[in-house]
Parts: structure tokens; sequence; C-alpha cells
């Protein structure tokens, strides 16, 4: 059955425009007409924007669950469902730094969740980082490089498995990062102490990606432009985290202007349990408790973030003052060219259910279909 579609604003996952219709068949998009539906079509008007649903490279958690307690398919899934009901579609699970058989488990449960709505890959975060530089990692888990990681990592891609692996450049060595570039991951340099020299070094190794600008790296000041400096400068794909506790909104912007190739910056949530969940949760044998919408550890250093991907959208259009189309894009189409997935950050050829409504204020309203249900019922009434 053939559906035409028109919202206020619709953005295709590079621009935004007004007056354009999706023409809707057997639950799938089957064209973007800038132009409007035909005359001759039945058309399903919808206040608001519609957007491809959110892609997050960094979840550590959702729904009472964290991959680190329970890396299991059915916590994968967990995880992916809780942060389907805030619009974000496509997640990266992410196992943080821990026991070596922890991270097994999770590579187990990422080939087995293949295919599993909203599973894109496994995010692998440490455990091989700079202890200075590991923020709410574990020291005592931080380790080299080793074969198993490697083994695992092997294992990962053999299955045709997305894999990101944030790793410090001062802790691995060059001939580690190009072994995994070869193997076709996405590595990512994050909980790094390393100048900017051994950044730039890392990238020619075959890094593609900085994992949460800002945080937990080097800084930038005159005289040395550390980790931070030498991510920005460069051609890496970088998340950020836009919540306004971990990285000051002038920063944000800052950031986004200062690098020198567009497309190349996009949100993470690096979310937590808390979100769809209950406010607190344990992480290494220990209670983080959601404060005053800080999620902060025993040490007293920020534990990831209670934020969505809506929630970082609206913030980078409202306080960081970025246009709609960029804010968009980092919320979809840039985190999806970065994982070399670039259909799951279109709407061309996507399913209606990873299609999502936006509201006038940017805040999520919910799936494109289930609106169109409602909108529906409302009618007949």
């Amino acid at each position: 059955m053939e559906r035409w579609i028109t919202p206020d604003r619709l953005f295709d996952g590079q621009k935004v425009s007004s007056g354009a219709s999706l023409r809707v068949m057997d639950g799938r998009i089957a064209e973007v007409r800038e132009e409007g539906a035909p005359d001759t079509a039945s058309e399903t008007k919808v206040n608001g924007t519609v957007t491809p649903g959110f892609i997050d490279l960094q979840v550590n958690g959702g729904g009472d669950v964290m991959l680190n307690a329970d890396p299991s398919r059915a916590g994968m899934q967990t995880i992916a469902a809780a942060h389907r009901k805030f619009g974000t579609v496509g997640i990266l699970p992410t196992v943080i730094t821990d026991r070596a058989e922890v991270v097994d488990h999770a590579v187990d449960a990422a080939i087995e969740a293949k295919g599993d709505q909203g599973i894109l890959g496994l995010h692998i975060e440490g455990p091989h980082i700079a202890p200075v530089r590991r923020g709410t990692h574990l020291e005592r888990f931080v380790r080299p490089m080793d074969e198993r990681t490697m083994k695992a990592v092997a294992k990962l891609r053999h299955a045709d498995i997305a894999v990101m692996i944030t790793l410090a450049p001062d802790a691995v060595s060059c001939e580690d990062i190009a072994t995994l570039s070869d193997m076709g991951v996405v590595v990512s340099i994050g909980h790094t102490d390393a100048t900017a020299d051994q950044i730039e070094a890392a990238i020619k190794a075959g890094a593609r990606c900085a994992t949460h600008l800002f945080n937990a790296m080097s800084p930038m000041v005159g005289r040395a432009p550390g980790a931070v400096g030498g991510v920005i400068n460069s051609d890496l794909y970088s998340g950020i985290i836009c919540d306004g506790y971990h990285v000051a909104d002038a920063m944000v912007g800052l950031a986004i202007r200062a690098r020198p190739t567009s497309g190349r910056m996009f949100l993470v949530s690096d979310a937590m349990a808390t979100v769809g969940g209950s406010d607190h949760f344990s992480l290494y044998g220990d209670t983080i408790y959601l404060k005053d919408g800080r999620l902060v550890n025993a040490e007293g250093s920020l534990a990831g973030a209670h934020v969505t991907q809506a929630e970082g959208v609206k913030r980078l259009v409202e306080k960081v003052k970025i246009p709609l189309d960029q804010a968009l894009q980092m919320a979809t189409s840039v985190p999806a060219a970065c994982m070399g997935l670039s259909d799951v950050g279109q709407l061309q050829g996507r399913n209606i259910e990873d299609v999502i409504l936006l509201s006038e204020q940017l805040e999520y309203v919910g799936a494109l279909d289930a609106q169109i249900a409602v909108q529906a019922s409302k009618h007949d009434a």
C-alpha cells in the first residue's frame, strides 16, 4: 500500500526541507520528494520535523542494564529498546575496561545479536588506555594491548560485526593500531595522555576517530596542543557529549567550528543504565547515583552520562547555536558514515519504524508510524 506523508520540515540525512514529502511503500521510505506529494496522491500532513532515527556509537547502558554487568544478547536488546523510546534507533553497545572475560562475553553477545533491532555492532572502550586518563574506568583492569583482545576483535570482524575500539596511542603501538585498522576496525583515540605528535602518528597508522572529545584526554594549551588539539586539528571523526556537564556549550561550538573538515563531529550520549531506568546503578561494585542531571562515582568523577541523543540535538541548536541540519547530521548521518553504515543515516529505503518525529521545540515526539496511527485514530473518531 502506498501513502504520502508531508511534515512541516523533513531532514533526509543531509539537509532540512520545508514542503517535502515521503512516499511510503510496504513499510519503507520509497521516495523523498522535495516538491511535495503529487496532486493525485492521498496525503497525510504532520506537524514537526521528520528525521531518520538517531544513531549513538557510545552506549554503556539503558533500561537499568549496564553492558559490563550483563554482557549478553538479552542485555544488549534491553539497552537498545530503552534508547529507542527516546528516538535512538541504532546503537553500538559499549563495554568499558573490565576483566578480559567480560569483553569475551560481550563479543559473543554482539555476534549472537547480529541483525537484532537497533544493534549495529560493538564498541570496546578500553582496557588499553592511559591510567592517568582512565576517568571512571577501574585502574586494576587497565592493561597493555594483548593477543586476547586481538583475537576477540578478529572474531567479531570474521562475523562481519562493525567494531569500534577506544585506545590510547601512548599505551598502544602504531603497529597494533595498523593491525586493527587493517581488520576493518574503527580505531578511536580516547582515554589518552598523548601529545599531538602521538595523535598524528596514530592517525597515520590508521586511527580514524576520537572518543568523547575533551573528556579523558590531555588538554590543549598554548605551547602543547595535546590530544584535544591534535584531534580538533585533524580529519578524524570525533564523538562529543553535549549534556552541559561533560563539555561546556561554548567549547562544543568552538570544536565544531574549528574542525578543518566538515562532517566529522558527531553526538554520543555515553549513556548509562539510568536512561530509561532508575536513578542509580552499580559499576565495578560501586553505586552510581544520578544527582542534578550528573552521574558521579565515589571518586567524584563523572561516571558516564544521563542524556539522550534527542536531548543532545536540542541542546546543540538552542545552546550551542548549531544549525538544525548540522545538529541532525551529528546524530544520524555522520556517526553512520564513521562506521561505514551510511544507509542507516538516511531516509531513503529506511523502515518507517526507524523514522522519528520531533516537535516544533525539537523534543522527541515518537516513531513516525505510531504518530500517524494516532492522528488517524483521532480523525476517525
